[in-house]
């Protein structure tokens, strides 16, 4: 697997096209690059075996799932707690997202909430987690840009 692929504007032209609809059928793809079906084919190959292309994926509206708050959460840990507050919240169907971070907070989250009431539990679960010292909610309201490539 090669660790920094050499990506040109064809290839890019393919990722953001891939990001959008992950189904597009590859004679389409090709047709709106530039390129044959055969030729897109080889290239998302490359781009699968080398990790540039990591998964195939949906993308849900938590809305329509009945999950009416997001918020992205910084969370501060004691640095001995750091990996035990993981592997709980990690245990939290709520929890969709978790990154170690720089900066602000150690964890970064996203979390989906039914509503706000139901967000302000969840933050007050994870207030509680031994090793926490600090939750730092931001409550979205409304996305502008949500770009994958």
């Amino acid at each position: 697997m090669a660790q920094n692929p050499t990506l040109d504007e064809k290839d890019l032209a393919i990722l953001r096209l891939l990001a959008l609809n992950g189904r597009m059928p590859f004679t389409e793809i090709g047709r709106r690059v530039g390129l044959s079906d055969v030729a897109v084919i080889k290239r998302v190959r490359r781009l699968e075996s080398s990790g540039v292309i990591k998964r195939y994926t949906i993308e849900v509206d938590p809305a329509k799932l009945g999950y009416r708050a997001v918020s992205i959460t910084g969370i501060d840990t004691e640095p001995q707690n750091l990996f035990q507050v993981v592997e709980k919240l990690k245990a939290m169907d709520c929890v969709k997202y978790i990154a170690l971070t720089s900066g602000d907070h150690s964890v970064m989250t996203i979390i989906w909430a039914r509503d706000g009431d139901d967000m302000a539990r969840i933050h007050e679960s994870i207030s509680k987690l031994p090793g926490v010292k600090r939750v730092c909610p931001a409550v979205i309201l409304e996305v502008f840009k949500d770009e994958r490539v």
